[in-house]
C-alpha cells in the first residue's frame, strides 16, 4: 500500500475535529483506512500541539487536559480570533470561559475543600463511635438474654420441670 500524502492526511484529520466532527469508524470506512491508523494519526497530531479530541464526543466530554490546552491557546486571542478559533473547533466562547474559570478555581479552593473533608470525616468518626457503642450495648443485652435462657433451662432441669 502506498503512503498517504500529508495533504490528504490533514483533510482526514480535519474531518475528525471541529463542529462537524465525524466518528472515527465512519471516516475509516469511507476512506478505506483502518481505525487504528486514524487513532494513531490523531494521537500524533495532539502530541504536536493540534487540538483534537481523543474521542468522538462533543467538546463538553473532552478531557481536562484537552480543555486546559484550549484555554491556554485562547488566553491571548482577541474576541474576533477567539470566535474564529471556536468556529474551527466546534466550540462556543462561553465554553472556553467556563473552562477558564474552572482552571482558575482548581487550586483556589484546596483549603476550603480540605476543611469540608475534615468536617465530613469528623462527622463520620462520631457516627461510627455512636454505632459501635450501640452495637456493644446490644451485644451485652443479647449475651445477658442468652445467659438467662441457659439459667432458666438449668433451673427447670434441677426442679424437674419439663420443657414446654
Amino acid at each position: 500500500m502506498k503512503p498517504i500524502p500529508p495533504e490528504r492526511r490533514e483533510a482526514i484529520l480535519a474531518r475528525l475535529s471541529g463542529p462537524a466532527r465525524e466518528p472515527v469508524a465512519r471516516v475509516a470506512a469511507q476512506e478505506g483506512i483502518s481505525p487504528a491508523t486514524l487513532y494513531l494519526w490523531r494521537r500524533k497530531a495532539r502530541q504536536s500541539g493540534a487540538l483534537l479530541p481523543d474521542h468522538d464526543e462533543a467538546p463538553e466530554g473532552w478531557s481536562a487536559r484537552e480543555k486546559f490546552a484550549a484555554v491556554l491557546h485562547c488566553a491571548g486571542l482577541s474576541a474576533h480570533a477567539l470566535s474564529e478559533y471556536c468556529r474551527r473547533n466546534g466550540l462556543y466562547p462561553e465554553q472556553i470561559e467556563r473552562w477558564r474559570l474552572a482552571c482558575e478555581q482548581a487550586n483556589d479552593s484546596v483549603p476550603a475543600r480540605e476543611a469540608g473533608l475534615q468536617r465530613l470525616q469528623r462527622g463520620d468518626r462520631d457516627r461510627i463511635r455512636h454505632l459501635e457503642s450501640e452495637l456493644r450495648r446490644k451485644e451485652k443485652a443479647l449475651a445477658e438474654a442468652a445467659a438467662l435462657l441457659v439459667l432458666q433451662k438449668k433451673a427447670r432441669a434441677v426442679w424437674g420441670e419439663e420443657d414446654a
